[in-house]
């Protein structure tokens, strides 16, 4: 990067033009950015000056990032367009397909993904402008091998999908269902067509005759669907899963015979909040919009303990109904070093007839149980499994609709130990 004064960035206008782009490829990777804060990043390099790359980092940083999420993709983007001669070459090689064994494979960045599609797009649409390249480009893939679109994104990370992945991501949350069993109560209710006698008022009716009985009645046993109830952890390491799943978690709400009897959702960083009554909008960006203004902690530290005694306390009894079942959404990484997060997490299970507990951790293959949250939070759920991706939570679907199996938990926990 060469050095400018102020009065050389004044003189030069490319300089203006690239932050302009720059600003573009933030906006199309996701970040909130209009024309103001083009502005004021301009005007804000014309003060600092040119001539530290710190300084300009922070500059930019300063006028551009507004959420503690959008880090990772500044810091991406950044890197890309400003430091590294072969971006386009880099972002090529990312987002097409490479034949496997001729270059050393690397896993994706978080982020990394939606940067290089932001700027690979705006590299094409720019480069005509600047008079360089006035014809049309064209790239040519050939995927006659790979996967399907649909196979990929079932298997894809949720921090590595690209703005149009997600939006995809999303549609796909909407279709997965769930086959919930009704649970059995032991109170019955008079029925004609019911598969129980009922002896009581079969004899009510034979006094009215004499001592004769015309007819036998008959009773069932009350059918009772269980609540679904959802502690959402939300803090800056969970940050784009937690969204992802809050967005499937609406479409269970607002789906028609989905089997649960009330949808329970709770969001917790650092204090817990109810967000149960903004899921039950129809339009979903309306829902979350007004569930994110509601949460003050989004994108926060985490205070796994203190939330889940706050709901043990103030909510388990009145949404904790019989046979419900509850999920716990976090990576199990306490802040608190306090706590006692393994009795609160037993007295959530305790109130259900399941607790699973949805990791994105477990997406690396040398997950091991090492922090002390996930070993007390570990010996309570009833079910393990991780929730970066389309398949993980269609794993969940069918978790839930098979009968809770007692040996599955023994079998986790000398796997994992």
């Amino acid at each position: 990067m060469s050095e400018f004064s102020p009065i050389q960035i004044s003189k030069n206008p490319k300089l203006s033009q690239n932050i302009f782009h720059f600003a573009r490829a933030l906006r199309k990777a996701g970040l909130e950015i209009g024309t103001g804060r083009v502005i004021d990043a301009i005007k804000a390099v014309l003060i600092v000056g040119f001539s530290n790359k710190k300084d300009f980092y922070w500059v930019l940083h300063a006028c551009f990032v507004s959420k503690p999420e959008h880090i990772v993709i500044f810091d991406q983007i950044f890197r890309l367009f400003w430091r590294d001669p072969q971006y386009l070459e880099k972002m090529m090689s990312i987002i097409f397909p490479t034949v496997k064994g001729v270059q050393k494979e690397r896993k994706g960045q978080a982020g990394e993904k939606r940067a290089a599609e932001s700027l690979l797009n705006n590299e094409f649409q720019t480069s005509s402008a600047d008079g360089e390249d006035k014809q049309d480009s064209v790239v040519e893939v050939n995927s006659s091998f790979t996967m399907s679109e649909t196979e990929r994104l079932n298997t894809l990370d949720f921090e590595l999908m690209s703005s149009q992945e997600i939006e995809q991501a999303k549609k796909m949350l909407e279709n997965i269902s769930f086959d919930i069993k009704p649970n059995r109560s032991r109170r019955k209710i008079p029925h004609a067509n019911g598969d129980i006698l009922d002896r009581k008022a079969t004899l009510r009716l034979s006094r009215k005759f004499g001592g004769e009985i015309p007819k036998l009645s008959f009773k069932k046993q009350i059918k009772k669907w269980p609540n679904l109830v959802v502690l959402c952890d939300i803090s800056g390491s969970m940050s784009q899963y937690s969204r992802m799943f809050l967005h499937f978690l609406h479409a269970i709400s607002n789906k028609q015979g989905k089997g649960w009897a009330k949808v329970h959702a709770f969001t917790f960083g650092t204090q817990l909040t109810n967000i149960t009554r903004h899921l039950k909008s129809n339009d979903v960006d309306f829902a979350l919009a007004k569930a994110g203004q509601e949460t003050q902690d989004w994108g926060g530290g985490t205070r796994i303990s203190a939330c889940v005694h706050f709901f043990n306390r103030n909510w388990s009894k009145r949404v904790m109904g019989q046979g419900s079942v509850a999920l716990l959404i976090t990576d199990g990484l306490e802040r608190d070093q306090f706590s006692d997060l393994g009795h609160e997490i037993n007295q959530l299970r305790m109130r259900s007839k399941r607790l699973i507990w949805l990791n994105p951790l477990l997406r690396w293959e040398e997950f091991s149980v090492k922090a002390k949250g996930i070993k007390a939070i570990l010996p309570h759920v009833d079910s393990f499994i991780s929730s970066h991706s389309i398949e993980s939570l269609e794993n969940l679907a069918r978790i839930i609709s098979q009968p809770c199996n007692n040996g599955e938990k023994s079998r986790l926990l000398k796997s994992l130990v």
